[in-house]
């Protein structure tokens, strides 16, 4: 039978899972000092767009690789990513626990939380695949946002169901643990390699 073939869909799904199992474990772990989940984000980034493009990856070998070179890139851009999520976070508590509720702090939460968004959604998948300051990576994140912005929000909407599925129900809780960060890597991966695809064909086009 062609669904038991070792190179049939099945055995191919189970790879695929393996792989996504092994990676997000690689992911927590290497994220539990907390300061280091931005070098993480990046190592994990640099294995799913491989496994998007459909690439030979070996995840063990290629996290380790990607962590130990990127981590003067990866270190400080996650540190970035938690001061201005803890940010925005704190004005819209600020929001619910001043009297009279200021407009103000609400405000700032909408337009920071907006912004971060564009900036950071491609950031990691960026620095993954290109070399540049953290600056103009995080410019580049949002050029695209813009870019492709009817995809990016389809992504963002995806993005937000899948992180309301996870957190449905303690099993769907516990599923999301064992794959739910790789799962949210390898759906911006698969937008960011059709968008660095198209851009990198334009930048040859004007050459």
């Amino acid at each position: 039978m062609k669904l038991l073939n070792i190179d049939g869909k099945f055995y191919a799904f189970l790879d695929m899972f393996w792989n996504v199992l092994k990676l997000n474990f690689l992911w927590l772990i290497f994220s539990l000092p907390v300061v280091t989940i931005g070098c993480s984000t990046v190592a994990a980034y640099s294995v799913t767009l491989k496994m998007v493009e459909k690439r030979d990856a070996k995840v063990g070998q290629q996290f380790l690789q990607a962590f130990r070179e990127n981590w003067k890139q990866g270190l400080p851009m996650g540190l970035i990513v938690l001061l201005v999520s803890y940010s925005v976070f704190m004005n819209w508590q600020l929001f619910q626990a001043v009297e009279g509720n200021p407009i103000l702090f609400l405000l700032f939460a909408i337009l920071l939380g907006a912004a971060a968004l564009s900036h950071f959604t491609y950031a990691f998948a960026l620095t993954a695949r290109y070399h540049n300051s953290i600056v103009q990576t995080f410019r580049n994140s949002a050029a695209i946002s813009r870019k492709y912005f009817l995809h990016t929000l389809l992504l963002w909407l995806i993005l937000s169901l899948l992180t309301f599925l996870f957190l449905f129900n303690q099993t769907l809780l516990f599923i999301g643990i064992l794959i739910g960060p790789t799962s949210m890597f390898l759906t911006v991966s698969g937008f960011a390699v059709k968008f660095f695809g198209e851009i990198e064909k334009e930048q040859m086009g004007d050459a």
